[in-house]
């Protein structure tokens, strides 16, 4: 199969999906220093980085290339002061408008695996270099579409919802409780989307702060039902890592542009998606 044939095929909804392990990889996640503000000049710094235990810098930084700042009108800024050293990246934020904003990091990548002349080989890119890159007369040819995405929400003076609007593309969050308004000990809910469409049967996974410290990991797990929606109960206040994770192969069927023409798998490229949020838990 060409390239050019897997990249045609990268559009549809990722239609068979399965849980992955929490554990499959190091954890994403960003830390910010607040996530609810009042005053008149307010300002946080966001840390960024991968580890085995949330929070602790253990593992690598998080690049910053993808970084996206949403401010609560939906416009975008950028960060202030940013810096990527061994094991965290770091920036600031001026929250200069009252409402809610939304600090993403989103990376889309390509991966490849194909024989050239009866040797193996592999490939990692993005979607405009596969074709470059990746000889046409490649045999056994498999890509592999991955879409991450990890995000928190800050609120500076009332919270507002602009920033909830999915962008359409790959696993996001939209609360239906805000993320900047959760007690211990009262339920909230919401609701993840794929590709904008509601996402269900999904395993949700929460973990509390400070595992470093604890023998067991304590995680809530919860699966999103029918139109995407989820409720988790918090038992205590503290920062807490959400994440959901999702792979599969697009299942042939169906019309439009967004469908692949054939049962080829290879045709099919298969997709991965995972979501990272951290949220803040306040005390009644």
């Amino acid at each position: 199969m060409k390239p050019s044939s897997a990249i045609l095929a990268l559009t549809p909804i990722l239609l068979l999906v399965t849980a992955l392990p929490t554990a499959e990889a190091h954890r994403a996640w960003m830390l910010p220093s607040s996530t609810v503000l009042s005053g008149e000049d307010p300002w946080i710094t966001v840390d960024a980085a991968r580890s085995n235990d949330l929070f602790y810098f253990d593992h690598n930084a998080s690049r910053l290339d993808n970084l996206t700042i949403t401010t609560p009108d939906g416009s975008t800024v950028p960060a202030q002061n940013p810096r990527t050293g061994k094991f965290r990246s770091s920036f600031d934020v001026k929250l200069a408008m009252n409402g809610t904003y939304r600090i993403s990091i989103a990376d889309e990548s390509m991966f490849a695996r194909y024989t050239e002349n009866g040797e193996s080989k592999r490939w990692r890119g993005n979607a405009a270099r596969l074709q470059a890159e990746v000889p046409a007369d490649a045999q056994n040819l498999q890509v592999t579409q991955s879409h991450n995405r990890v995000e928190v929400f800050v609120t500076a003076g009332a919270p507002t919802e602009t920033v909830f609007k999915p962008e359409g593309q790959g696993l996001e969050l939209v609360p239906i409780t805000h993320p900047n308004d959760l007690f211990a000990g009262e339920t909230a809910r919401m609701r993840f989307v794929l590709d904008g469409a509601p996402a269900a049967g999904l395993t949700v996974t929460i973990i509390r702060e400070g595992i470093r410290y604890r023998d067991a990991l304590q995680e809530i797990t919860t699966t999103t039902g029918e139109n995407g929606e989820f409720e988790v109960t918090w038992p205590y206040p503290g920062m807490y890592w959400l994440n959901v994770s999702v792979g599969g192969r697009g299942m042939p069927g169906g019309a439009g542009p967004s469908q692949a023409s054939t049962n080829d798998p290879q045709e099919r490229p298969a997709r991965r998606a995972s979501y990272s949020v951290t949220l803040e838990v306040l005390p009644q």
